[in-house]
Order: C-alpha cells, then structure tokens, then sequence
C-alpha cells in the first residue's frame, strides 16, 4: 500500500479531519494522558514525546488543524499517539518521585501498550521527540527493546548550543525568562501570533528535567546514540536558536550513530526551534511521515541494502554496500 491520490485530496480536503482523543491510563499507579488519533487499518504508530515546560497540545497546534501532526498523520495512514511525558499532564503532581531516568523510560513503554489496547498498530511504532524529550527518546530507542522500533525522530536538540544560547541556558543559574523567550520564538514571523510564548500549550516543568538535560549534550546522548540500531531522522530548524544547526553540527550529530542502519540529518526551511507548531510545521511532519513511510517499507517488504549516513539531506557523508 502507498500513498494514493485518494491520501492526498482528503489531506487537502476542508473535512473535519481524524477525531483527536484525550486520554488518560493507570501505568503502574501513575496516571499517563495522552492524545490519540487513529487511523483506519494503519500503516504504523507513532508515538510522539513532547518538549519542556508543554504537554501532548504540542503535536496539535491549537486552532491550525492545518499545523497539526495528530490531525495530518491519520490522513496518510498513520495513527498518532502523543504521550504527556511522565511528570507532565495528569501525572504532574507525581513529579517528584520521577528522578531515574530508566524508570521514566519504563513508563513510557507501558503508557505505550496500556494507551494502545486493542488498537491495531500495523508494521509497528515509529518513535518522535521534540527537544527535551529526545533524552527519553533515544534512551527508548537504545533500549533491547527498542530494536523492535521501525525509526527514530528527533528535533530541537543537538550536541552543543549556540553561544548566545549558551550563555543563556549554560548556568546553574535560574535563566532570564526574557532571554529564553527570545531563543525559543524568535524571529517571530516563523509562528502563529497568538502562539508566541507558547502561552496556549504551556506546563510546568518537573523539576528532574534539569539534570537529565545538564547530563545529555556531553554524556547521555553520545553514550545511548551508539546502541540505537533502528533508522534515524534528525531534523534543525533553518533558525534553531538554541542548538547549533550548521551542516558540521548536523554530521556530527549523525556520527553519533554508529549502529544505525540509516541516519539521515537535515536541515528544514522556515522551521524555528519549535518545528510542530510553526508556519512550516505541516512540511516538517510530511517529511516525518515520508521518512516513516520508508521504514514500514524497509520493515515489511525488504533490508536496506545499504547504510547511508547523511548530513544535509542531499550528500552522504558515508555510503556503504
């Protein structure tokens, strides 16, 4: 089955679009919500991770059916479950008992399998983290069960920040909340106005997010990037703010990736650091779903016969046969 020209009228269609579902489930005596959309007899699931300081809300930009990602993926056959974090939604005020990361991880796979029972999940769970919760993500990913994932998505993370960012964010210090606003939505043409701020999708942070991101750029992320052994999609805003975003940095960052079959990093127009709820978001989730597209036909028809490490989208840094 592949995308048909019946997809792309009813993707461009002014219907109401897929049904969006909030959810709450008892895993492991914490209440984990989430946001569901499903899609009939669907190629894939994915499972969507949110940043800081928001929830699910992030996959599904409030008022811009058109910007949503729980809202488009259906329409291409892809159903969409978006977690609220452990620590983030209903679970907020259990925060505080949240401080290993492993134990975060465990949550999220039985929030997986308790949100999706009974529902259909055809090849398979692709998963998708946007900034603070790539750490989660690829500790999934590098995970033994992790193998059976059909790719990875990541965004709005990197090795090594800008140096405006750094100086902002590279502190024990409490950051300027003016100075992280500039980082986080600025230029502002890239959002809708009454998104700026993130006002309309905005949480509290639980307090374990600080050191799991004090440990990721340095220690965590290059020692879990080289056990993932699935497809990933690293993708940078054009005006990513906070991590650098350069093609050096996208090659470094796909370098990480030693045992992955395929590591494609890439660099997206217009797109700032929050990429789902942006002007461009409807391009960034297309070139999503065309990647995870990919990884349901390398899972349920053949291997790739080749592993292609690509820093910009365009040349491979390495190719192999």
């Amino acid at each position: 089955m592949t995308i048909t020209e019946l997809d792309f009228a009813m993707a461009n269609s002014s219907a109401a679009g897929p049904r969006v579902s909030e959810l709450v489930a008892d895993v492991d005596g914490f209440p984990i919500s989430a946001r569901l959309a499903e899609a009939p007899r669907p190629r894939a699931v994915i499972l969507a991770l949110h940043g800081g300081a928001t929830t699910s809300a992030y996959f599904d930009c409030p008022g811009h059916p058109r910007l949503s990602l729980l809202r488009t993926a259906p329409r291409f056959g892809f159903t969409v479950l978006a977690l609220d974090r452990p620590g983030y939604g209903a679970s907020h005020h259990r925060a505080s008992e949240l401080t290993d990361p492993d134990r975060i991880v465990d949550l999220i796979h039985q929030a997986l399998d308790a949100h999706m029972a009974g529902l259909e999940r055809g090849a398979g769970v692709f998963l998708m983290a946007h900034s603070a919760g790539s750490p989660h993500a690829v500790r999934f990913a590098a995970d033994e069960r992790g193998a059976a994932l059909l790719g990875l998505e990541l965004a709005g993370t990197g090795r090594e920040h800008h140096a405006t960012a750094a100086a902002v964010l590279g502190t024990h210090e409490r950051a300027d909340a003016d100075a992280v606003r500039e980082l986080l939505w600025q230029p502002s043409w890239l959002y809708p106005p009454e998104m700026l701020g993130g006002n309309p999708i905005a949480a509290k942070t639980p307090r374990y997010e600080g050191a799991v991101l004090r440990r990721w750029p340095d220690r965590d992320f290059p020692d879990l990037a080289a056990r993932v052994r699935i497809p990933v999609h690293f993708s940078a805003g054009e005006y990513e703010n906070v991590w650098r975003n350069d093609t050096e940095s996208l090659a470094e960052v796909a370098a990480l990736f030693t045992a992955a079959p395929r590591v494609l990093a890439e660099q997206l127009p217009a797109g700032g650091h929050g990429l789902s709820i942006g002007h461009s978001a409807a391009a960034y989730h297309l070139r999503v779903l065309a990647f995870a597209e990919e990884c349901v036909i390398a899972r349920t028809h053949a291997q790739s016969r080749s592993l292609a490490k690509q820093s910009d989208g365009r040349a491979p840094v390495r190719h192999r046969r």
